[in-house]
């Protein structure tokens, strides 16, 4: 479950300041939000993981107050609990795929088990890249392996920026089918932050901000 109050963020003095409406989201329910470049989306997708800190208001997964964490539990509740796809790969360059995969569960604390692993390769098309080093994957592919890296250790919240606004038409489709199925795996929340409006007849909620 995600619920935010009252958010507001602002990035120094005499800046802009960012209003975000309240947000209530029930377990395994997705939710898109739309937005024009400058608006605060991709503000807002770090207020709910935690990577800034609100002005005013609250933001609670799972019950648990994210802004009222201190740093080094707000790190631990994060790598366990939240996935996140950014624009920017984000792999490991010097590892393989595999072991990109096995280093996001040693982060995360969770079970690492080669079983896991492979399970999340079959359902992303990435089984028989495994061994290939970051490096020689394609875009298509780059971006699948972001996914895994996201939902690999089970999170609780999956939060995507932009997922698809380098992609055409069909490999849009793709990876928002790709996203949902993982979401619904483990009945996560999927949050997608966008201006991609290709994409919102996948959705049942969405907001603009």
């Amino acid at each position: 479950m995600i619920q935010t109050e009252n958010l507001t963020y602002q990035y120094k003095k005499g800046t802009a300041i960012f209003s975000f409406p309240n947000i209530t989201l029930e377990k395994g329910e997705n939710l898109l939000i739309l937005g024009a470049s400058g608006i605060g989306k991709t503000t807002l997708l770090h207020l709910l993981a935690g990577l800034l800190k609100p002005v005013t208001g609250k933001i609670y997964i799972n019950e648990v107050a994210l802004n009222s964490l201190k740093n080094n539990k707000l790190d631990t509740f994060r790598g366990e609990n939240i996935g996140l796809v950014f624009q920017k790969k984000h792999a490991i360059q010097s590892l393989n795929v595999f072991d990109n995969l096995k280093a996001r569960l040693l982060f995360s604390n969770a079970l690492v088990t080669d079983k896991k692993i492979e399970i999340v390769l079959a359902q992303l098309g990435l089984s028989e890249l495994k061994r290939n080093k970051v490096s020689e994957l394609s875009e298509g592919q780059l971006q699948r392996l972001g996914i895994a890296l996201s939902v690999i250790h089970n999170p609780q919240v999956i939060l995507a920026d932009e997922p698809t606004s380098s992609l055409d038409d069909k490999n849009c489709k793709i990876v928002i089918k790709l996203l949902k199925n993982q979401a619904k795996q483990t009945n996560a929340n999927l949050i997608v932050i966008t201006h991609d409006h290709r994409i919102k007849a996948c959705f049942q909620n969405s907001i603009t901000l």
